[in-house]
């Protein structure tokens, strides 16, 4: 089995679907959720790291100390080019260890299913290569990666905020969206952040509108997940960190 490290910072984004993906390509996940849970002091015994979403902000360490925990260990991932996975305050996370940085996004929260485009590098990335163009996501957030780090790649963006994946180094993953609800994680969010909830368009909330979304993530995402366990497995090499565009055609 290949151990994954998952840190799950906030009980109400839990790993959900996503988890069930990782364990179906062969994932054994070990489950950690900060403050009740302490973290380790390094990531010896895992084959990969993955990083949860929360409420909190990425440097809200006053009201959350861990959270430099968190960094930390993201920091030796990426320094390690153990393969990691970060979903929204995890991408910031991330982002903000590996020398990026985060701010208020200043044209308002992202709320909703939402599309993302591709970026050409894309298209070469050992677990982005194979997604659509334009694939669905779920946005539930007022913060972005406005900086992305030194040596990242971008990989799919949009329009009011481009940062929506990079990669760091070879195999350190940020995705600024979520791949990992449900309907009732949504619509509980939606419940409890209703200021952050009017920024989705109409409809774009209800149940229906919701299971349809999760019905496409997992089309979309379950393929990649899939490729991220192969990753941490050794059964599928890192990118290629030299390679910044499309090869040439005949080269």
């Amino acid at each position: 089995m290949t151990r994954l490290l998952v840190i799950q910072p906030d009980p109400q984004d839990p790993v959900g679907p996503l988890g069930d993906w990782l364990t179906g390509a062969g994932a054994e996940l070990h489950i950690l959720a900060p403050p009740a849970d302490p973290l380790p002091a390094d990531l010896h015994g895992y084959a990969g790291l993955v990083v949860l979403g929360g409420a909190m902000g990425a440097l809200d360490d006053l009201d959350h100390p861990w959270l430099a925990d968190i960094r930390r260990l993201l920091s030796n991932a990426v320094s390690k080019q153990l393969p990691t996975l970060a979903v929204c305050l995890g991408a910031q996370l991330l982002a903000v260890a590996a020398g990026g940085s985060v701010t208020v996004g200043e044209e308002g929260p992202e709320v909703g299913p939402q599309l993302v485009a591709k970026r050409d590098i894309a298209w070469t990335d050992p677990l982005f290569a194979d997604l659509p163009l334009v694939p669905d996501v779920l946005h539930f957030h007022s913060d972005v990666v406005d900086r992305l780090p030194p040596n990242s790649a971008l990989l799919a963006s949009a329009t009011r905020y481009p940062n929506q994946a990079f990669r760091v180094g070879r195999c350190g993953y940020g995705l600024q969206f979520h791949i990992e609800t449900t309907t009732d994680i949504v619509r509980l969010w939606a419940r409890d952040f209703p200021r952050e909830a009017e920024f989705a368009r109409p409809g774009d909330l209800t149940a229906e509108r919701l299971d349809e979304l999760h019905a496409d993530l997992a089309e979309t995402w379950r393929p990649v997940a899939t490729q991220f366990v192969r990753l941490a497995a050794g059964d599928l090499a890192p990118a290629d960190s030299a390679r910044t565009q499309l090869p040439l055609l005949g080269h």
